[in-house]
């Protein structure tokens, strides 16, 4: 039962890592987890318990954006607005 318990909090941290490394390197990951968190985590199949993700919550996505614009460029994922999209197809 410890091993099982031990393996939950092993897997849990992994999805808290992921979660940080996605709001650090992915702006619309990051718009979409502060705007609706549980669906966010769900569409990737990422499992936070309850006081992980109240965690998360308490970091201001300024704080993260400002982090994610220092990173190379070649660690982050492209994020084009939608409304880009639409302008770009015109």
């Amino acid at each position: 039962m410890a091993a099982q318990h031990e393996e939950e909090d092993m897997m849990s941290q992994r999805d808290v890592e992921r979660t940080i490394g996605r709001l650090l390197t992915d702006e619309g990951f990051r718009d979409d987890f502060f705007l609706d968190p549980a669906r966010t985590c769900l569409t990737l199949g990422i499992q936070l318990a309850p006081h992980e993700l109240e965690a998360l919550l308490r970091i201001a996505p300024s704080a993260l954006a400002t982090l994610g614009a220092r990173l190379d460029d070649r660690i982050c994922r492209l994020h084009i607005q939608r409304g880009e999209i639409a302008r770009a197809e015109e």
